[in-house]
């Protein structure tokens, strides 16, 4: 079965795992935080949190925030259930607004209509790694005293041009408050688990910091208990420690790191391979009736996490496909469809037409760096021969 992605992992980077592994750290080492700046630095942001995934990373981006009991926050239907679970886990309300018909990321328009009193924050979704209109997101935070978390798990490397012609990177967090990415085993680069916060708000960042770890400071000039603190200072190594927050273990570990730093060496590499295979499946389907090929946004360099067709006959070519050892996928389920948030929140079908017109008919098609030029030939191949 050719699935519909994949990690790729190399001997240089099981060597970077082992050398870590026969180091003095496993964990809450040095090479956490040297992922961090490495990831902050390719993005352009002043700041960057390593966390254990990236349902971690959106919990913490929205409790960095204070967002509590009540509030409102509005992400897309279109998206993983984290998008806005991570409301839900503040005691938050999560809202939605619809996405548009052709990129599939959230309508800014259906944000403004979505906004109410309540609102705190808005997270949009890089679908797929196509970036979404943040000039437009931005505008209606600004105008309405919002906050803006990206939730860019399919979007590390993807970037857009704003009006004057300036080139924006996902991550750089130029439109928003916080980014944040995950490192699963199929996203762009890999960690096996794990996540990152983005900010250029050194508040924001030192509190994202403080949640990771149980809410827990060592940092002196931090302490809030002064006097206990400096009495402790007189012993060797100082064992003083305050907890200021209650706050989680959202660790990542040092050889998880150490992984990560030696795949962002080959980010550029696995970019260019995702949009050769976008751009093949693109020019040999295109001209298929009942098969729409996803298409970039203009002023828009989308990193290709995802290759997502829109098929007249989804299930029929969905099963044609595997049963000739082709992993097709279908995602998302749109998140107000689950029976959880029609339970707690009384969403129903019909509330977002877009997303669900958008998932009856969506079909996935593998996509990764170390898929073979036979394999993507194979796969066009069967697609062409469902249709004939």
């Amino acid at each position: 079965m050719i699935p519909y992605s994949r990690q790729d992992i190399t001997n240089e980077d099981i060597q970077a795992v082992v050398e870590v592994l026969r180091s003095d750290f496993l964990t809450t080492g040095p090479k956490v935080e040297e992922f961090e700046k490495a990831i902050a630095k390719y993005c352009g942001a002043e700041y960057a949190i390593a966390v254990s995934n990236g349902t971690a990373a959106l919990h913490i981006a929205a409790l960095a925030l204070d967002i509590k009991e009540g509030d409102e926050g509005i992400t897309s239907p279109n998206t993983f259930l984290a998008s806005a679970n991570c409301i839900a886990f503040c005691r938050g309300i999560p809202r939605f607004a619809d996405i548009g018909p052709v990129t599939y990321c959230i309508n800014p328009k259906e944000i403004e209509d979505a906004i109410t009193p309540k609102t705190r924050v808005l997270i949009p979704v890089h679908f797929a790694g196509q970036p979404c209109d943040m000039e437009s997101i931005r505008d209606i935070a600004e105008s309405r005293n919002l906050y803006i978390i990206e939730d860019a798990a399919h979007a590390l490397g993807s970037k857009w041009r704003d009006k004057n012609g300036a080139w924006h990177k996902i991550g750089s967090c130029s439109h928003s408050d916080l980014t944040i990415f995950s490192f699963h085993p199929v996203k762009t680069i890999t960690t096996g688990e794990g996540g990152m916060i983005l900010t250029n708000d050194k508040k924001i960042a030192d509190k994202c910091r403080l949640l990771r770890n149980h809410g827990i400071t060592l940092d002196p000039s931090n302490f809030v208990n002064q006097s206990s603190a400096t009495s402790h200072q007189l012993f060797y190594p100082p064992f003083y420690y305050e907890m200021q927050e209650l706050g989680y273990n959202y660790r990542l570990t040092d050889f998880q790191s150490a992984l990560g730093l030696a795949q962002l060496k080959r980010l550029d590499e696995f970019i260019k391979r995702r949009r050769d295979i976008w751009k093949y499946y693109t020019n040999e389907l295109s001209e298929i009736d009942g098969f729409t090929v996803p298409i970039e946004r203009e002023d828009v360099y989308s990193a290709w996490h995802l290759y997502v067709a829109q098929v007249e006959k989804r299930d029929e070519l969905f099963n044609y496909l595997r049963e000739r050892d082709i992993g097709a996928h279908a995602m998302y389920i749109p998140v107000h469809l689950q029976p959880y948030y029609q339970k707690n929140y009384g969403y129903k079908k019909g509330d977002f037409p877009n997303a669900e017109a958008y998932f009856e008919k969506c079909l996935v098609l593998p996509m990764f760096p170390a898929l073979k030029d036979s394999e993507a030939e194979y796969i066009v191949k069967t697609v062409k021969d469902f249709f004939q």
